[in-house]
């Protein structure tokens, strides 16, 4: 088997200036080295209560289960989390994780899936991947996106903790995991895995009488389409209610010089524009130029997203 490529050609994001945070740095380093690490303790014990109890708030008496063996056949999933609820935002933006996209990803990243994942008692294995496989690029190659587990629960080796094979970013194309390589990410509630997208991984079998809940929140960068359509999951009549940072990462900012936007206007004001739009009658000669005078802000109260074309 040909030697791995050296990272500066998986990772040209290692060329950045590594930062002086010595806490930082080894994550980052960590993650170069391995593919992924876990960060314990960056939110509380009773944030991750609060986030429990919405998951079954949401999820009601008979929550859905997955539609196929992927998704999980006694595994609940709740997605478009964004249109629903205010309580998952803050592990949108958990700063250790923010920190560690702005070495690995470009500015101005998108979010690329964001759902909760309650991984039911008798629940077998899920199979490994990597996020971008849907990629056609071969590899060895950057990443496309990252992406964190979000431990509301306990990771053990016996609930569902998600299954990583450390290294297995450096691997070539064509390589397929075998499942004595996995090991499972044990970590405490309150804690969150993070890794890129080239990093072999699924979650695991629930062994347990009790379930594993959690969520996932996938970045990806700017110039790629996201999974998850973020646009047409919420409702623009939300982004007030969201966080700029957020409202940003779902793609209603321009990333430079020009990519995102509507009729040449920035994306906040099509968003408000498609709410007019879709509160009249149907225009059979709209303007030829846009010309729309709404308002362009992702919050009320203060001057919004500045993204000018």
């Amino acid at each position: 088997m040909s030697q791995p490529p050296p990272p500066a050609l998986l990772f040209p994001s290692q060329e950045k200036t590594l930062p002086a945070n010595p806490r930082l740095r080894a994550n980052i380093e960590h993650v170069l080295e391995h593919g992924y690490v876990i960060l314990e303790n960056v939110f509380t014990k009773s944030q991750a209560e609060e986030a429990k109890a919405e998951i079954s708030r949401l999820g009601g008496n008979a929550p859905k289960v997955g539609r196929t063996a992927f998704e999980g056949l006694n595994t609940n999933r709740i997605y478009s989390l964004l249109n629903k609820t205010r309580v998952f935002d803050k592990f949108c933006t958990l700063p250790d994780v923010l920190a560690l996209n702005d070495y690995f990803l470009e500015p101005q990243s998108q979010l690329h899936v964001l759902h909760t994942i309650q991984i039911n008692p008798r629940e077998e294995a899920q199979a490994l991947h990597h996020d971008d496989a849907f990629i056609n690029v071969p590899r060895p190659r950057p990443p496309f996106g990252t992406a964190i587990i979000v431990a509301f629960d306990d990771f053990t080796p016996t609930n569902g903790a998600t299954r990583i094979i450390p290294k297995s970013h450096t691997w070539p194309q064509g390589r397929r995991p075998r499942e004595e390589e996995t090991q499972p990410a044990v970590c405490p509630a309150g804690s969150v895995v993070y890794f890129t997208s080239l990093l072999w991984h699924g979650g695991g079998a629930n062994q347990t009488d009790l379930p594993r809940k959690s969520m996932t929140v996938q970045y990806c960068q700017p110039y790629i389409r996201p999974i998850e359509n973020m646009v047409l999951s919420v409702d623009p009549r939300r982004l007030p209610e969201i966080p700029e940072r957020i409202v940003e990462m779902m793609g209603y900012a321009i990333h430079k010089p020009f990519i995102g936007y509507a009729d040449g206007l920035e994306p906040l004001k099509g968003a408000d524009r498609m709410v007019n739009w879709l509160q009249r009658p149907l225009d059979p000669s709209p303007p030829t130029f846009a010309d729309w005078k709404g308002k362009a802000t992702a919050r009320k109260g203060d001057e919004g997203i500045k993204s000018k074309i």
